[in-house]
């Protein structure tokens, strides 16, 4: 868990490539259900082969072969159960999904398998790492915190965002950076609906950059400032402060 913008889907893209496995995401959302976190069944693949099947040929085990291995379309959970320890799981944003869905959850992070019921059960033969994030938009149940191992990431130090910063921006120089990160904690130190977050850091450099600003004044802060603050009256108070925001630095 943590603010929106610190990293924490950043956390599993990097452990991914680490350990150089595949990432498979599953972004969740209100109404998200089985059929799009898990499987559904190739509809149309099925129709053609009605079809193509001959009356002599559409006996009862050929009903039978429509629901077989060959007209799964496999969806994110169901892709990891079978790569195992060949890939990272990011469930994305989980509190974005309702109880049921958060219920569903429960059985596949304990046993790691899933039941189909035209084929039958599917267990992981070895275990994915899975990465679960929440903006704590909503409380989620004990049930399914028992099964993680808890971690808050907050906002990094002033150094780390720096070195945050020259390692996604190498080109950047270690004053600007600098710069940038003070006036970005001065930003998180007022009263805004939306703090800004390492991301918004990030693009307010590589905006700055792009402008080939040199330093941060305020005129090159009120030029870029839609890449660091995204809500209106948010924008109306650090214009108001423009100054005070970078004379901070």
């Amino acid at each position: 868990e943590g603010e929106v913008g610190v990293g924490k889907t950043e956390l599993a893209k990097t452990l991914a490539s680490l350990f150089g496995r595949k990432l498979v995401r599953l972004q969740c959302y209100e109404g998200i259900d089985t059929n799009q976190a898990l499987y559904e069944w190739d509809y149309a693949r099925q129709m053609l082969q009605i079809r193509a099947l001959s009356e002599s040929e559409m006996k009862e085990d050929a009903v039978d072969k429509l629901f077989s291995a060959k007209f799964l379309l496999e969806r994110p959970l169901l892709e990891a159960i079978r790569a195992g320890d060949q890939c990272v799981l990011l469930i994305d944003e989980v509190d974005r999904a309702d109880d049921e869905f958060e219920a569903f959850l429960l059985e596949l992070l304990s046993d790691f398998q899933i039941t189909i019921p035209e084929i039958g059960t599917i267990k992981a033969q070895s275990r994915p790492i899975v990465i679960l994030t929440s903006n704590r938009t909503r409380e989620l149940h004990d049930a399914l915190k028992r099964r993680c191992l808890y971690n808050w990431i907050g906002f990094p130090d002033p150094a780390r965002e720096v070195e945050i910063i020259q390692a996604r921006i190498p080109d950047v120089s270690e004053k600007m950076a600098n710069r940038v990160v003070a006036a970005v904690n001065r930003l998180r130190d007022m009263e805004l609906a939306k703090p800004p977050g390492v991301s918004e850091t990030l693009d307010w450099v590589a905006a700055l950059d792009a402008l080939g600003a040199d330093e941060l004044t305020a005129q090159s802060a009120d030029d870029t400032l839609g890449s660091i603050v995204k809500d209106r009256d948010d924008l109306e108070l650090v214009r108001t402060n423009i100054h005070e925001v970078v004379s901070s630095v």
